[in-house]
Protein backbone atom coordinates (compact mmCIF):
# COMPACT_ATOMS: atom_id res chain seq x y z
CA UNK A 1 0.00 0.00 0.00
CA UNK A 2 1.39 3.40 -1.00
CA UNK A 3 1.82 6.19 1.57
CA UNK A 4 -1.15 8.56 1.88
CA UNK A 5 -0.90 11.80 -0.08
CA UNK A 6 2.21 10.78 -2.00
CA UNK A 7 0.79 9.98 -5.42
CA UNK A 8 -0.83 12.39 -7.84
CA UNK A 9 -1.45 12.88 -11.55
CA UNK A 10 1.64 14.04 -13.45
CA UNK A 11 2.00 17.74 -14.22
CA UNK A 12 3.43 18.82 -17.56
CA UNK A 13 6.59 20.20 -15.89
CA UNK A 14 7.70 16.63 -15.19
CA UNK A 15 7.30 15.51 -18.78
CA UNK A 16 9.77 17.66 -20.70
CA UNK A 17 13.53 18.11 -20.84
CA UNK A 18 15.55 21.31 -21.27
CA UNK A 19 16.53 20.85 -24.90
CA UNK A 20 12.98 20.12 -26.08
CA UNK A 21 13.90 16.93 -27.90
CA UNK A 22 11.39 14.64 -26.17
CA UNK A 23 8.11 14.66 -24.29
CA UNK A 24 7.78 12.12 -21.50
CA UNK A 25 5.15 9.70 -20.21
CA UNK A 26 4.13 9.01 -16.63
CA UNK A 27 1.14 7.17 -15.19
CA UNK A 28 1.52 9.07 -11.91
CA UNK A 29 4.00 11.08 -9.86
CA UNK A 30 5.01 9.98 -6.38
CA UNK A 31 6.32 12.59 -3.93
CA UNK A 32 7.66 10.77 -0.86
CA UNK A 33 8.27 12.71 2.35
CA UNK A 34 11.04 10.49 3.74
CA UNK A 35 13.18 7.45 3.04
CA UNK A 36 10.59 5.04 4.43
CA UNK A 37 8.08 6.40 1.92
CA UNK A 38 10.56 5.78 -0.89
CA UNK A 39 11.08 2.22 0.34
CA UNK A 40 7.33 1.57 0.49
CA UNK A 41 6.85 2.91 -3.03
CA UNK A 42 9.69 0.87 -4.53
CA UNK A 43 8.56 -2.26 -2.72
CA UNK A 44 5.08 -1.91 -4.24
CA UNK A 45 6.45 -1.19 -7.71
CA UNK A 46 8.83 -4.15 -7.48
CA UNK A 47 5.95 -6.47 -6.60
CA UNK A 48 3.70 -5.09 -9.36
CA UNK A 49 6.56 -4.83 -11.92
CA UNK A 50 5.88 -1.11 -12.46
CA UNK A 51 8.72 0.93 -13.92
CA UNK A 52 10.10 3.78 -11.79
CA UNK A 53 11.87 6.89 -13.13
CA UNK A 54 13.64 8.90 -10.39
CA UNK A 55 13.31 12.66 -10.86
CA UNK A 56 15.52 15.38 -9.39
CA UNK A 57 15.43 18.95 -10.66
CA UNK A 58 14.69 18.01 -14.27
CA UNK A 59 17.85 19.75 -15.51
CA UNK A 60 19.52 16.73 -17.13
CA UNK A 61 20.49 17.14 -20.77
CA UNK A 62 20.49 13.51 -21.95
CA UNK A 63 16.89 12.48 -21.26
CA UNK A 64 17.56 10.35 -18.20
CA UNK A 65 14.65 11.90 -16.29
CA UNK A 66 11.88 11.16 -18.81
CA UNK A 67 10.43 8.14 -20.63
CA UNK A 68 9.28 9.05 -24.16
CA UNK A 69 7.76 5.67 -25.04
CA UNK A 70 6.74 2.29 -23.66
CA UNK A 71 4.50 1.57 -20.68
CA UNK A 72 3.88 4.70 -18.61
CA UNK A 73 6.12 4.56 -15.49
CA UNK A 74 5.74 5.94 -12.01
CA UNK A 75 7.80 9.11 -11.80
CA UNK A 76 9.45 9.37 -8.37
CA UNK A 77 10.26 12.96 -7.40
CA UNK A 78 12.29 13.68 -4.26
CA UNK A 79 11.35 17.37 -4.19
CA UNK A 80 9.80 17.06 -0.70
CA UNK A 81 12.97 15.57 0.78
CA UNK A 82 14.99 18.77 1.09
CA UNK A 83 16.39 18.69 4.62
CA UNK A 84 19.96 19.51 5.57
CA UNK A 85 20.12 16.79 8.19
CA UNK A 86 23.40 17.81 9.79
CA UNK A 87 26.51 19.94 9.39
CA UNK A 88 29.80 18.96 11.02
CA UNK A 89 32.17 21.89 10.38
CA UNK A 90 35.06 20.35 12.31
CA UNK A 91 34.82 17.25 10.09
CA UNK A 92 34.12 19.24 6.90
CA UNK A 93 30.96 17.20 6.33
CA UNK A 94 27.36 18.11 5.50
CA UNK A 95 24.51 15.59 5.35
CA UNK A 96 21.75 16.50 2.89
CA UNK A 97 18.65 14.77 1.58
CA UNK A 98 18.49 14.07 -2.12
CA UNK A 99 15.86 16.70 -2.85
CA UNK A 100 17.96 19.56 -1.51
CA UNK A 101 18.70 22.16 -4.19
CA UNK A 102 22.40 22.72 -4.80
CA UNK A 103 22.32 26.42 -3.90
CA UNK A 104 20.74 25.55 -0.55
CA UNK A 105 23.55 23.10 0.17
CA UNK A 106 26.12 25.74 -0.81
CA UNK A 107 24.40 28.26 1.49
CA UNK A 108 24.29 25.83 4.41
CA UNK A 109 28.01 25.19 4.01
CA UNK A 110 28.73 28.92 3.79
CA UNK A 111 26.70 29.60 6.96
CA UNK A 112 29.10 27.27 8.74
CA UNK A 113 32.22 28.87 7.31
CA UNK A 114 32.75 26.14 4.74
CA UNK A 115 32.61 25.60 0.98
CA UNK A 116 30.71 22.98 -0.98
CA UNK A 117 32.48 23.39 -4.33
CA UNK A 118 30.12 21.71 -6.79
CA UNK A 119 29.01 24.56 -9.05
CA UNK A 120 27.22 24.62 -12.41
CA UNK A 121 24.79 26.79 -14.35
CA UNK A 122 21.66 24.95 -13.16
CA UNK A 123 22.57 25.07 -9.44
CA UNK A 124 19.45 27.09 -8.61
CA UNK A 125 17.19 24.19 -9.58
CA UNK A 126 19.36 21.05 -9.75
CA UNK A 127 18.93 18.71 -6.77
CA UNK A 128 21.63 16.79 -4.95
CA UNK A 129 20.21 13.35 -5.72
CA UNK A 130 20.17 13.97 -9.46
CA UNK A 131 23.61 15.56 -9.41
CA UNK A 132 25.08 12.53 -7.66
CA UNK A 133 23.16 10.04 -9.79
CA UNK A 134 24.67 11.64 -12.90
CA UNK A 135 28.11 12.35 -11.36
CA UNK A 136 27.82 16.01 -12.33
CA UNK A 137 30.93 18.01 -13.19
CA UNK A 138 30.79 21.80 -13.38
CA UNK A 139 33.38 24.54 -13.27
CA UNK A 140 35.45 23.47 -10.25
CA UNK A 141 36.40 19.92 -11.26
CA UNK A 142 40.02 20.91 -11.90
CA UNK A 143 40.51 21.63 -8.19
CA UNK A 144 37.85 19.64 -6.33
CA UNK A 145 36.83 16.78 -8.64
CA UNK A 146 33.49 15.55 -9.96
CA UNK A 147 30.42 14.99 -7.81
CA UNK A 148 31.57 11.47 -6.88
CA UNK A 149 34.74 12.93 -5.36
CA UNK A 150 32.63 15.01 -2.96
CA UNK A 151 30.70 12.11 -1.39
CA UNK A 152 31.68 10.16 1.72
CA UNK A 153 28.54 8.10 2.19
CA UNK A 154 25.07 7.45 0.81
CA UNK A 155 21.66 6.40 1.98
CA UNK A 156 19.75 4.68 -0.81
CA UNK A 157 16.72 2.53 -1.48
CA UNK A 158 17.35 -0.49 -3.66
CA UNK A 159 14.90 -1.70 -6.35
CA UNK A 160 13.22 -4.21 -4.02
CA UNK A 161 12.53 -1.52 -1.41
CA UNK A 162 15.36 -2.42 0.96
CA UNK A 163 17.26 0.51 2.47
CA UNK A 164 21.03 0.71 2.35
CA UNK A 165 22.21 2.64 5.41
CA UNK A 166 25.56 3.75 4.02
CA UNK A 167 25.43 7.33 5.26
CA UNK A 168 28.89 7.28 6.81
CA UNK A 169 31.26 10.20 7.32
CA UNK A 170 34.46 8.19 6.92
CA UNK A 171 37.45 9.04 4.72
CA UNK A 172 38.70 5.45 4.94
CA UNK A 173 36.45 2.40 4.82
CA UNK A 174 37.82 -0.72 3.12
CA UNK A 175 34.97 -3.08 3.98
CA UNK A 176 34.32 -4.73 0.65
CA UNK A 177 32.78 -3.50 -2.58
CA UNK A 178 32.09 0.23 -2.62
CA UNK A 179 28.36 0.51 -3.30
CA UNK A 180 28.68 4.28 -3.00
CA UNK A 181 30.67 4.56 -6.22
CA UNK A 182 28.42 2.02 -7.91
CA UNK A 183 25.32 4.17 -7.30
CA UNK A 184 27.09 7.44 -8.04
CA UNK A 185 26.75 7.98 -11.79
CA UNK A 186 24.25 5.12 -12.22
CA UNK A 187 21.50 7.55 -13.31
CA UNK A 188 18.75 5.96 -11.23
CA UNK A 189 19.10 2.54 -12.88
CA UNK A 190 20.27 0.68 -9.75
CA UNK A 191 18.37 2.38 -6.94
CA UNK A 192 17.30 5.74 -5.53
CA UNK A 193 19.74 7.93 -3.59
CA UNK A 194 17.84 9.51 -0.68
CA UNK A 195 20.63 11.29 1.24
CA UNK A 196 24.37 11.88 1.11
CA UNK A 197 27.28 12.78 3.36
CA UNK A 198 29.08 15.49 1.42
CA UNK A 199 32.65 16.75 1.72
CA UNK A 200 33.16 20.40 2.61
CA UNK A 201 36.29 22.52 2.31
CA UNK A 202 37.68 25.64 3.97
CA UNK A 203 36.39 28.78 2.30
CA UNK A 204 38.83 30.74 0.20
CA UNK A 205 39.80 33.95 1.97
CA UNK A 206 41.08 35.53 -1.22
CA UNK A 207 39.59 35.08 -4.69
CA UNK A 208 40.50 36.43 -8.08
CA UNK A 209 39.90 36.00 -11.78
CA UNK A 210 41.37 37.05 -15.10
CA UNK A 211 40.21 37.08 -18.71
CA UNK A 212 43.20 36.33 -20.94
CA UNK A 213 43.29 36.44 -24.75
CA UNK A 214 45.25 33.43 -26.03
CA UNK A 215 46.65 32.84 -29.48
CA UNK A 216 45.21 29.32 -29.83
CA UNK A 217 43.82 26.36 -27.85
CA UNK A 218 47.41 25.02 -27.74
CA UNK A 219 48.52 28.29 -26.17
CA UNK A 220 45.69 27.95 -23.66
CA UNK A 221 47.03 24.55 -22.59
CA UNK A 222 50.55 25.92 -22.29
CA UNK A 223 49.13 28.77 -20.21
CA UNK A 224 47.45 26.21 -17.93
CA UNK A 225 50.77 24.45 -17.38
CA UNK A 226 52.51 27.74 -16.65
CA UNK A 227 49.77 28.83 -14.24
CA UNK A 228 49.82 25.49 -12.42
CA UNK A 229 53.56 25.83 -11.87
CA UNK A 230 53.20 29.29 -10.35
CA UNK A 231 49.80 28.93 -8.66
CA UNK A 232 49.91 25.36 -7.45
CA UNK A 233 46.70 24.34 -5.67
CA UNK A 234 45.00 27.71 -6.14
CA UNK A 235 43.39 27.30 -9.60
CA UNK A 236 39.67 26.63 -9.20
CA UNK A 237 38.62 27.05 -12.81
CA UNK A 238 40.21 27.27 -16.25
CA UNK A 239 37.57 27.88 -18.92
CA UNK A 240 38.14 28.08 -22.67
CA UNK A 241 35.84 30.52 -24.50
CA UNK A 242 35.71 30.68 -28.28
CA UNK A 243 34.96 33.70 -30.42
CA UNK A 244 31.74 32.14 -31.72
CA UNK A 245 30.36 32.06 -28.20
CA UNK A 246 31.08 35.77 -27.86
CA UNK A 247 29.39 36.41 -31.22
CA UNK A 248 26.31 34.50 -30.06
CA UNK A 249 26.21 36.62 -26.90
CA UNK A 250 26.44 39.82 -28.94
CA UNK A 251 23.65 38.57 -31.21
CA UNK A 252 21.19 37.31 -28.60
CA UNK A 253 22.18 38.86 -25.25
CA UNK A 254 23.76 42.26 -25.92
CA UNK A 255 23.18 43.26 -22.30
CA UNK A 256 26.01 40.92 -21.25
CA UNK A 257 29.13 43.07 -21.11
CA UNK A 258 32.07 41.71 -23.08
CA UNK A 259 35.58 42.27 -21.73
CA UNK A 260 37.35 43.31 -24.94
CA UNK A 261 36.40 45.90 -27.57
CA UNK A 262 37.15 43.39 -30.31
CA UNK A 263 36.07 39.81 -29.63
CA UNK A 264 39.13 37.51 -29.74
CA UNK A 265 39.13 34.11 -31.42
CA UNK A 266 40.05 32.43 -28.12
CA UNK A 267 40.25 33.48 -24.52
CA UNK A 268 40.55 31.87 -21.12
CA UNK A 269 38.79 32.59 -17.84
CA UNK A 270 41.24 31.81 -15.05
CA UNK A 271 39.69 31.63 -11.56
CA UNK A 272 41.68 31.43 -8.32
CA UNK A 273 41.09 30.93 -4.63
CA UNK A 274 43.62 31.12 -1.81
CA UNK A 275 43.92 31.32 1.98
CA UNK A 276 44.41 34.59 3.82
CA UNK A 277 47.73 36.33 3.30
CA UNK A 278 48.17 35.38 -0.36
CA UNK A 279 48.49 38.34 -2.72
CA UNK A 280 46.59 36.92 -5.69
CA UNK A 281 46.73 40.13 -7.72
CA UNK A 282 50.53 40.13 -7.71
CA UNK A 283 50.68 36.43 -8.55
CA UNK A 284 48.27 36.84 -11.46
CA UNK A 285 50.20 39.80 -12.81
CA UNK A 286 53.35 37.68 -12.77
CA UNK A 287 51.58 34.86 -14.64
CA UNK A 288 50.22 37.35 -17.19
CA UNK A 289 53.66 38.88 -17.73
CA UNK A 290 55.32 35.48 -18.19
CA UNK A 291 52.56 34.29 -20.53
CA UNK A 292 52.97 37.38 -22.70
CA UNK A 293 56.73 36.93 -22.79
CA UNK A 294 56.20 33.33 -23.99
CA UNK A 295 53.79 34.49 -26.70
CA UNK A 296 50.81 32.66 -25.17
CA UNK A 297 48.70 35.68 -24.21
CA UNK A 298 48.21 38.89 -26.22
CA UNK A 299 45.87 40.79 -23.89
CA UNK A 300 44.31 40.36 -20.49
CA UNK A 301 42.16 41.80 -17.75
CA UNK A 302 42.55 41.02 -14.05
CA UNK A 303 39.43 41.46 -11.93
CA UNK A 304 39.97 44.34 -9.52
CA UNK A 305 37.19 43.35 -7.14
CA UNK A 306 34.49 40.74 -6.48
CA UNK A 307 32.02 42.52 -8.77
CA UNK A 308 34.37 42.30 -11.75
CA UNK A 309 35.07 38.65 -11.02
CA UNK A 310 31.32 37.99 -10.95
CA UNK A 311 30.99 39.85 -14.25
CA UNK A 312 33.57 37.56 -15.86
CA UNK A 313 31.65 34.52 -14.66
CA UNK A 314 28.32 36.00 -15.76
CA UNK A 315 29.67 36.10 -19.30
CA UNK A 316 30.84 32.48 -19.13
CA UNK A 317 27.57 31.22 -17.65
CA UNK A 318 25.52 33.14 -20.25
CA UNK A 319 27.01 31.24 -23.18
CA UNK A 320 24.70 28.18 -22.82
CA UNK A 321 21.68 30.50 -22.74
CA UNK A 322 22.87 32.25 -25.89
CA UNK A 323 23.28 28.81 -27.47
CA UNK A 324 19.64 28.02 -26.68
CA UNK A 325 18.53 31.23 -28.39
CA UNK A 326 20.43 30.28 -31.54
CA UNK A 327 19.31 26.62 -31.47
CA UNK A 328 21.96 23.91 -31.83
CA UNK A 329 21.73 21.30 -34.56
CA UNK A 330 23.79 18.91 -32.42
CA UNK A 331 25.40 19.39 -28.99
CA UNK A 332 28.34 17.35 -27.72
CA UNK A 333 29.65 16.94 -24.17
CA UNK A 334 33.06 15.40 -24.76
CA UNK A 335 36.38 14.92 -23.01
CA UNK A 336 39.85 14.19 -24.33
CA UNK A 337 43.36 13.79 -22.96
CA UNK A 338 44.59 17.35 -22.49
CA UNK A 339 47.34 17.06 -25.08
CA UNK A 340 44.81 15.91 -27.70
CA UNK A 341 42.44 18.87 -27.31
CA UNK A 342 44.11 21.27 -29.78
CA UNK A 343 44.38 18.55 -32.42
CA UNK A 344 40.73 17.65 -32.00
CA UNK A 345 39.66 21.28 -32.44
CA UNK A 346 41.84 21.58 -35.56
CA UNK A 347 40.48 18.38 -37.10
CA UNK A 348 36.79 18.49 -36.17
CA UNK A 349 35.91 21.68 -38.07
CA UNK A 350 37.13 20.46 -41.49
CA UNK A 351 35.51 17.06 -40.91
CA UNK A 352 32.14 18.71 -40.24
CA UNK A 353 32.54 20.99 -43.28
CA UNK A 354 32.29 17.87 -45.44
CA UNK A 355 28.75 17.39 -44.14
CA UNK A 356 27.54 20.97 -44.50
CA UNK A 357 27.95 24.63 -43.67
CA UNK A 358 27.78 25.22 -39.91
CA UNK A 359 28.86 27.49 -37.09
CA UNK A 360 30.75 25.85 -34.22
CA UNK A 361 30.77 27.09 -30.66
CA UNK A 362 33.55 25.33 -28.77
CA UNK A 363 33.91 26.19 -25.09
CA UNK A 364 34.18 24.51 -21.73
CA UNK A 365 36.28 23.26 -18.88
CA UNK A 366 39.67 23.08 -20.54
CA UNK A 367 41.46 22.41 -17.26
CA UNK A 368 39.86 18.96 -16.94
CA UNK A 369 39.66 18.19 -20.66
CA UNK A 370 35.89 18.69 -21.01
CA UNK A 371 34.66 20.59 -24.07
CA UNK A 372 31.14 21.51 -25.09
CA UNK A 373 31.47 21.24 -28.85
CA UNK A 374 28.18 22.44 -30.32
CA UNK A 375 27.16 22.77 -33.96
CA UNK A 376 24.75 25.49 -35.13
CA UNK A 377 23.13 26.59 -38.38
CA UNK A 378 24.49 29.57 -40.27
CA UNK A 379 22.49 32.83 -40.19
CA UNK A 380 19.23 32.56 -42.08
CA UNK A 381 18.78 28.87 -41.35
CA UNK A 382 17.39 27.01 -38.33
CA UNK A 383 18.22 23.73 -36.66
CA UNK A 384 15.09 22.25 -38.30
CA UNK A 385 16.75 22.75 -41.68
CA UNK A 386 19.54 20.39 -40.60
CA UNK A 387 17.54 17.77 -38.71
CA UNK A 388 18.32 15.19 -41.39
CA UNK A 389 22.05 15.76 -40.77
CA UNK A 390 22.02 15.63 -36.99
CA UNK A 391 22.99 11.97 -36.66
CA UNK A 392 25.81 12.35 -39.20
CA UNK A 393 27.14 15.37 -37.30
CA UNK A 394 27.06 13.55 -33.98
CA UNK A 395 28.74 10.48 -35.46
CA UNK A 396 31.45 12.60 -37.06
CA UNK A 397 32.29 14.30 -33.75
CA UNK A 398 32.04 11.19 -31.61
CA UNK A 399 34.06 9.02 -33.99
CA UNK A 400 36.89 11.53 -33.86
CA UNK A 401 36.70 11.77 -30.07
CA UNK A 402 36.84 7.98 -29.78
CA UNK A 403 39.79 7.74 -32.19
CA UNK A 404 41.69 10.24 -30.05
CA UNK A 405 41.14 8.35 -26.80
CA UNK A 406 38.32 10.52 -25.46
CA UNK A 407 34.82 10.08 -24.07
CA UNK A 408 31.53 10.97 -25.74
CA UNK A 409 29.99 11.77 -22.34
CA UNK A 410 32.17 13.90 -20.08
CA UNK A 411 29.76 15.24 -17.47
CA UNK A 412 26.15 14.95 -18.67
CA UNK A 413 25.78 11.18 -18.48
CA UNK A 414 24.28 8.65 -20.90
CA UNK A 415 20.56 8.94 -20.17
CA UNK A 416 18.49 7.87 -23.14
CA UNK A 417 20.20 10.16 -25.63
CA UNK A 418 23.51 8.27 -25.70
CA UNK A 419 22.55 4.63 -25.19
CA UNK A 420 23.49 3.79 -28.77
CA UNK A 421 26.75 5.73 -28.38
CA UNK A 422 27.66 3.71 -25.30
CA UNK A 423 27.06 0.52 -27.26
CA UNK A 424 29.09 1.82 -30.23
CA UNK A 425 32.11 3.10 -28.31
CA UNK A 426 31.98 1.27 -24.97
CA UNK A 427 34.36 -1.51 -24.03
CA UNK A 428 32.51 -4.85 -24.44
CA UNK A 429 33.83 -6.23 -21.15
CA UNK A 430 32.67 -3.15 -19.28
CA UNK A 431 29.24 -3.31 -20.93
CA UNK A 432 28.88 -6.98 -20.02
CA UNK A 433 29.78 -6.20 -16.41
CA UNK A 434 27.29 -3.32 -16.34
CA UNK A 435 24.50 -5.57 -17.61
CA UNK A 436 25.38 -8.23 -15.03
CA UNK A 437 25.27 -5.65 -12.23
CA UNK A 438 21.94 -4.31 -13.47
CA UNK A 439 20.48 -7.82 -13.54
CA UNK A 440 21.80 -8.65 -10.08
CA UNK A 441 20.51 -5.51 -8.36
CA UNK A 442 17.36 -4.95 -10.42
CA UNK A 443 16.24 -8.34 -11.72
CA UNK A 444 12.72 -7.07 -12.42
CA UNK A 445 14.16 -4.25 -14.54
CA UNK A 446 11.96 -1.56 -12.98
CA UNK A 447 14.59 1.13 -12.34
CA UNK A 448 14.66 3.78 -15.07
CA UNK A 449 14.35 1.26 -17.91
CA UNK A 450 15.88 2.40 -21.16
CA UNK A 451 18.36 4.76 -19.51
CA UNK A 452 22.11 3.97 -19.78
CA UNK A 453 21.42 0.40 -20.96
CA UNK A 454 18.94 -0.57 -23.66
CA UNK A 455 15.72 -2.25 -22.52
CA UNK A 456 15.76 -6.03 -22.80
Amino acid sequence: MLPDGCVRAPETRYLSEPRGRWDGLAGAVALPRNTDDVATILRACHTARVAVVPYGGGTGLVGGQITPDGPAPLLLSLERMTAIRAVHPSENVLVAEAGAILTDVQSAAEANGRLFPLSLASEGSARIGGLLATNAGGVNVLRYGNARDLVLGLEAVMPDGSIWHGLKRLRKDNTGYDLRHLLLGSEGTLGVITAASLRLFPRNQSEGAAMLVVTSPKAALDLLALAQEQLSGMISGFELIGGMGLAFLAETMPQVRQPFARAPDWMVLLDLGAPAGVDLATLMERVLTDAMEHGLVTDGLIAQNAAQRAEFWRLRESIPEANRHIGAVSSHDISLPLSELPGFIDRAGPELARIGDFRINCFGHLGDGNLHYNVFPVPGRSRADHEHQRNAIKTCVHDLVHQMGGSVSAEHGIGRLKVADLERYGDPVKLAAMRAIKTALDPAGIMNPGAVLRRV
